[in-house]
């Protein structure tokens, strides 16, 4: 074979054997010399190749035969009349006769500039996601897609797919500079097109790698990212947008429908197969809009491999799970979220990712996104990697993906899972397995650190959007802006409310007066960070029950005990969610791989509870004093709080514009209470305005039908007093209708 080539032969090996960091130096036109002469050069690498050709793009009868210098596919002709540059095409015959046409992706500069590397490798490309990973772009008037991965430890990287069967020859990327950027341009790519990247390490190991980047990915279990573009998508979510913007979330109503869009409904025709984005935006829409909710929480939609995880163990952070249709598909689900006034909060995951080859792990051959030392970069009980936080890189990367979620998708809040394993080296390990920061603590600094970084950021950027934490420990500020020392979310589950309340709600209520401290506790500290009282899927699942079979008692108790506490928590300070089924008491554990039990709702108790859920989410979005002063002191006075031999609690919810007060009596026994003495805030006549009691709810029909005017009788530490009726097992809702007197009795 004749090896006459005006390429430096140990780089056109290195072309040959994919080993090249810059394949643009070899491969493309240049400008040579040669016998004292310039002239144009062409060279390209196809393997497989039989014959090429280049061609003139502005004539096409310019064409120029290539000679094969390498039996693997390396073709170079030299232009001895031309000296000046021109854009040509190269036509290709393959050795089976097949033959297209293409431009050159080595005749194109880098597209990722300079600018963008500095800022990625200092941490602070914020939409890094538009220049790595796979974005279609015309460059020059050529349209294709521009690929860029970050692997600075690699050997080589190549991009394989269906377009170049495969074959890491075919691709190959340049690096930029010292960025550990990687890049080529492929000219006539198309939406769907499968492909990876191909990482060969510095010890020749080859492995093929999901795109981090990638936008879409192939069905599980298959791993290919694919080629997709949703931007012309045409949002219709306007006045929503308006909305957030200019609404203060604090005070607004926020009833969250938490779901996990594979299991919510399945198709009715015997299939077992999940809603689509497209059907979820028809069905799952018109119920939460029904049922009165204000949001819904999707656990994660990101790609991941393993339906069990249930989306936490994310392999493709910025790929919208195929499982239930395109990306495109999702932004119809949430517009159509958006018109109906519905907001949308998604589950994300930055504290670990699973140990799948295709994935993150060992990247480029080195430990890049995780640690090399797996006491500080796994978490054992989990069997996940955790990420370097402290890489600028890695913590550019997740939060350039909150901030991709937020722009892309329009999503209105993120709840940020397993914050508290973010935070402490020790999570979840024992003595031994884990290194102490550099002060010898178990804080976790650079998780700290990006945090802040994160949350300050978003907060500068979007308006009315909510981060918040899954933080299960009493760790300072975590809803307190960074500015003021925090690390900068909006809201933060509150974990403490959900244990102490289902460990009381699990007692016999003959028990309950021996555990008054686990419904009234909560109140010393509803103040001091801006919760959201929680019952979520992860109360529901390995053997802790359903919401309905956590309650004591017979069939009736049951029922009746699950409407008193779902009464409770919205009468509760602080924002609501509450995990599907547990709106209509389904008895069996929720699982992911099957439908929520619909086909109780032909039974009565099921409907009625369903019913009395729609109404409280209706009740509770109409009555400011509810919402208004959530984390405000002035929004909740206890009335009685000590009555732990009743079991009975008392207390005011008000709002500031117009100071009405909603006074609710909550009783944790079967008893009824006839003529039930409770102390009110105001003199005046008193309607009741809410009862879980009555009969269409299931309930024993205990109710106050008529206004109750108040007397001077002191009681509970208040001047006035009315008698009532409490139900058993009940939560009723009282609302001064007329003023007496001016004079607060209460205080």
């Amino acid at each position: 074979m004749d090896m006459i080539t005006t390429a430096n032969l140990n780089e056109l090996f290195q072309i040959v054997n994919v080993e090249h960091k810059e394949p643009h130096h070899i491969l493309g036109m240049h400008l040579v010399e040669k016998k004292g002469k310039q002239m144009i050069s062409v060279r390209a690498f196809v393997p497989g190749a039989s014959e090429m050709i280049v061609i003139d793009e502005q004539c096409d009868t310019l064409c120029y035969k290539m000679q094969k210098i390498h039996e693997d596919g390396f073709f170079e002709v030299n232009i001895e009349e031309r000296d000046v540059f021109f854009r040509y095409l190269l036509k290709i015959t393959d050795g089976e006769g097949n033959c297209w046409t293409t431009y050159d992706g080595y005749s194109f500069l880098p597209v990722i500039s300079e600018y963008d590397r500095y800022l990625f490798n200092a941490g602070n490309h914020y939409s890094i996601y538009k220049k790595l990973g796979a974005n279609f772009a015309t460059i020059d008037g050529v349209q294709g897609v521009v690929f860029g991965v970050w692997a600075p430890s690699a050997k080589a990287v190549s991009v394989i797919g269906d377009f170049n069967n495969w074959n890491a020859g075919r691709n190959p990327m340049r690096l930029l500079g010292d960025s550990g950027i990687w890049e080529v341009f492929i000219p006539g790519l198309q939406p769907y097109d499968r492909y990876k990247f191909q990482i060969k390490d510095q010890n020749n190991n080859v492995v093929d790698k999901a795109d981090p980047y990638g936008r879409f990915a192939q069905m599980r279990p298959e791993t290919a990212s694919l080629l997709f573009d949703s931007s012309g998508f045409q949002w219709q979510d306007e006045a929503w947008m308006e909305f957030r913007k200019k609404n203060d979330m604090y005070r607004q109503p926020m009833n969250i429908y938490e779901v996990h869009l594979g299991s919510w409904m399945r198709d009715i025709e015997g299939q077992n197969e999940p809603f689509t984005y497209e059907t979820a935006a028809e069905k799952l829409v018109q119920y939460v809009v029904e049922m009165g909710y204000t949001h819904i929480e999707f656990l994660p939609l990101s790609e991941h491999p393993f339906d069990g995880s249930w989306g936490y163990q994310v392999t493709g952070y910025y790929a919208p799970t195929s499982r239930y249709g395109t990306p495109t598909q999702l932004k119809l689900l949430i517009d159509t979220c958006h018109r109906n006034h519905i907001g949308v909060i998604l589950d994300w995951v930055p504290a670990h990712f699973p140990k799948d080859e295709c994935g993150l792990r060992q990247f480029d051959g080195t430990a890049l996104y995780e640690h090399e030392n797996p006491m500080k970069g796994e978490h054992p009980q989990w069997g996940t990697l955790i990420f370097n936080y402290g890489r600028k890189e890695v913590s550019n990367f997740l939060i350039a993906n909150a901030i991709y979620w937020l722009e892309e998708f329009h999503i209105d809040g993120l709840r940020v899972d397993a914050v508290a394993s973010m935070l402490y080296l020790d999570y979840g390990k024992n003595d031994g397995e884990w290194i102490p920061n550099c002060h010898g603590g178990r804080e976790n600094l650079e998780a700290v650190e990006f945090l802040k970084h994160m949350n300050s950021v978003i907060s500068k950027q979007f308006d009315g959007v909510m981060m918040m934490a899954e933080e299960s420990t009493s760790w300072e500020g975590v809803s307190r802006s960074t500015e003021e020392g925090g690390l900068g979310f909006q809201l933060k589950w509150n974990m403490g409310w959900m244990n102490d309340f289902l460990f009381y709600l699990k007692k016999d209520p003959i028990y309950r007066k021996y555990h008054h401290n686990y419904l009234t506790f909560s109140m010393s500290y509803a103040f001091s960070e801006k919760f959201i009282l929680v019952l979520s899927h992860d109360e529901v699942v390995h053997g802790k029950s359903s919401m309905i079979g956590k309650m004591p008692g017979d069939m009736w108790q049951k029922f009746a005990n699950l409407r008193v506490a779902y009464g409770f928590m919205y009468g509760h300070p602080g924002k609501k969610l509450l995990f599907m089924g547990n709106e209509f008491g389904q008895f069996s554990e929720w699982s992911e791989a099957r439908s929520l039990d619909w086909h109780l709702l032909q039974y009565d108790s099921h409907r009625q509870l369903q019913e009395y859920m729609k109404d409280l989410n209706h009740f509770y979005k109409t009555e400011a004093a509810l919402w208004d002063l959530d984390f405000d002191p002035r929004g909740f006075e206890w009335i009685e709080c000590d009555d732990k031999d009743s079991s009975i609690v008392i207390f005011v919810r008000r709002d500031e514009s117009t100071n009405r007060e909603l006074v609710f009596v909550c009783n944790f026994t079967p008893v009824t209470y006839f003529d039930y003495r409770i102390g009110v805030p105001v003199s005046g006549r008193y309607e009741e305005v809410f009862n879980s009691d009555q009969e269409k709810y299931g309930g024993s029909g205990v109710i106050n039908r008529k206004p109750i005017q108040s007397q001077r009788i002191p009681w509970n530490r208040c001047q006035s007093s009315i008698a009532i009726q409490v139900p058993p097992l009940g939560m009723t809702v009282f609302c001064r209708t007329a003023q007496l007197g001016n004079s607060m009795d209460l205080r």
